[in-house]
């Protein structure tokens, strides 16, 4: 080999199908493209905020934070939008890590709004819709240019079509036609007084991606993600859990099965999936056998519409 091929070598690292103990591992890869998106953000923007729910996603995305400026404080707060629908189990999993953490946490709720009249109830109890004039309130009270979503691109087809970094106008809206290219991670951040931008640093991540990150790096989960014995109702063929919101009615009868949660929303439109995947490499070989994403399979909020999705990514939604 000449002294000019190791010298390349030695600069951008082989192939990873080479073999070569320097090459990374595709976690690696994502976990590195990640930590870069944070940290340039962080160079970017005045008031960045975390969208942290307790759900998986967004746990790993703050895992990701917390590495990418350790061993000092994040230097982001967080957001939760609270629909007053939200599991238990994902509400304690939220209070402990930001106890565990010191980190500042910011709640938008949305039956506040309600309260004071700026939201009507829907008539199907869901309040998943509803999120966005708390979020885009929340957005202009605290003045966050830069908002970090849990959104993947394997999710759902009107994900697929975001940027890393997505701009947002000034009513919170979203225009697919003006998306910016971000060729070889080069991420443009410039935005007009009253804009901000939604930024995904897991775009690239799959949902298997996530539960292999989650089992490499031992992440904490609430307890829903793996199969248990649950009080659930069957509508619109899937498992719904039992609450005030509204289910069941009429015929709609309660029984005790085991479930798990893919992905966790509003209780009212987040189904539950018949499962005995009570161990993490369960999920993963269950995750793998399946030819249903995440949010196909189990949510009732993206199946309004053909376009349910990008018609609340329009109008500021998540």
């Amino acid at each position: 080999m000449s002294t000019a091929t190791t010298a390349t070598t030695a600069a951008t690292g082989p192939d990873e199908g080479s073999g070569s103990p320097y090459a990374l591992s595709h976690l690696d890869a994502l976990e590195s493209e990640a930590v870069h998106i944070f940290r340039e953000v962080a160079g970017e923007f005045e008031r960045p905020v975390i969208l942290f729910s307790g759900g998986k996603d967004s746990i790993v995305m703050l895992h990701l934070a917390l590495k990418a400026f350790a061993p000092a404080p994040l230097p982001f707060g967080l957001l939760h939008v609270d629909t007053g629908h939200n599991f238990p189990e994902v509400l304690d999993h939220r209070d402990r890590t930001v106890a565990e953490h010191g980190l500042r946490l910011h709640v938008a709720s949305v039956q506040d709004h309600i309260d004071n009249g700026t939201l009507r109830e829907r008539p199907d109890g869901t309040r998943n819709p509803l999120q966005t004039v708390p979020l885009l309130e929340a957005i202009n009270e605290h003045r966050f240019d830069a908002v970090f979503g849990g959104g993947r691109r394997d999710e759902e087809k009107a994900r697929a079509k975001e940027r890393v970094f997505s701009l947002r106008d000034e009513f919170g809206g979203w225009d697919p036609r003006r998306q910016r290219p971000e060729l070889w991670q080069l991420y443009n951040g410039r935005h007009s007084p009253g804009e901000h931008v939604r930024v995904f640093p897991l775009s690239n991540w799959t949902e298997l991606d996530v539960w292999q990150y989650i089992a490499r790096e031992k992440i904490d989960l609430p307890a829903i993600y793996y199969a248990h014995e649950r009080e659930v109702f069957s509508r619109s063929g899937m498992w719904l859990a039992p609450g005030e919101w509204g289910g069941p009615k009429g015929a709609e009868s309660v029984e005790r099965r085991q479930v798990r949660y893919r992905t966790v929303g509003d209780m009212s439109c987040t189904g539950a999936v018949d499962s005995d995947a009570d161990t993490i490499e369960k999920v993963i070989a269950e995750i793998t056998a399946s030819r249903l994403t995440e949010r196909g399979a189990t949510r009732a909020d993206d199946k309004l519409s053909e376009a349910a999705m990008e018609d609340r990514k329009r109008e500021g939604y998540f």
